[in-house]
């Protein structure tokens, strides 16, 4: 009896770690920034790692992708987010910008790091692992332009209260549960479609 392998069940689940290992630079770098800048909460919670296991969110990094892959649609999910106090810091608000924008950067820079390898590669790689190359490319600037996207709860939102920290942007960021409503309501408008052309863009210019 010949068992057929589903290559693009294969690739999915290969993919990941690749989003475990994203997330998980994300939320360290926020870490290390805060505790950089004089807050040790996320040291004292466990989150100053590297370790997946630690910014796992079962939901978020696991059940949410499982069901994206067996459902053939996108690979999508999130994870715990790093429990900081901004009181803290040296200075509140400056630091606090830069703690905001650390994750997306990350993120960034990873995409940057599996473009130059693929890039660098040539046709070393078997077709499945430069599709997985060109994935982890996509998948990193998404949440880059994404977690920067002025919508609590992602890091645009704070970011968008360090520049303008008033009382009406401070009720803005703290809709908490609201914002997933918002952020359903702009995956189905036109916007959307402008939102991923620019990440198709960043994309094609990073991958030859």
């Amino acid at each position: 009896m010949s068992i057929t392998v589903n290559p693009v069940l294969i690739r999915s689940l290969l993919f990941i770690p690749i989003l475990l290992i994203s997330f998980s630079v994300h939320e360290f770098s926020h870490a290390a920034l805060a505790v950089y800048f004089g807050d040790e909460t996320p040291r004292q919670t466990g989150r100053f790692t590297l370790n997946p296991l630690k910014h796992l969110d079962l939901v978020g990094s696991l059940l949410v992708p499982l069901i994206g892959i067996t459902s053939g649609g996108w690979i999508i999910g999130w994870a715990k987010p790093v429990v900081i106090n901004r009181m803290n810091f040296r200075n509140p608000r400056s630091n606090d910008l830069i703690v905001s924008f650390s994750g997306p950067f990350a993120n960034l820079m990873l995409a940057f790091f599996f473009a130059i390898v693929l890039n660098l590669s040539g046709e070393a790689f078997s077709p499945l692992i430069t599709d997985l190359f060109r994935m982890s490319v996509y998948l990193n600037l998404f949440l880059f332009v994404f977690n920067l996207l002025p919508v609590p709860p992602l890091d645009g939102s704070h970011i968008l209260f360090d520049l303008f920290p008033n009382r009406w942007v401070a009720w803005y960021v703290n809709l908490g549960s609201f914002g997933i409503i918002i952020l359903l309501l702009l995956l189905y408008s036109p916007l959307w479609s402008y939102f991923s052309s620019v990440i198709l863009t960043g994309f094609e210019l990073l991958v030859k």
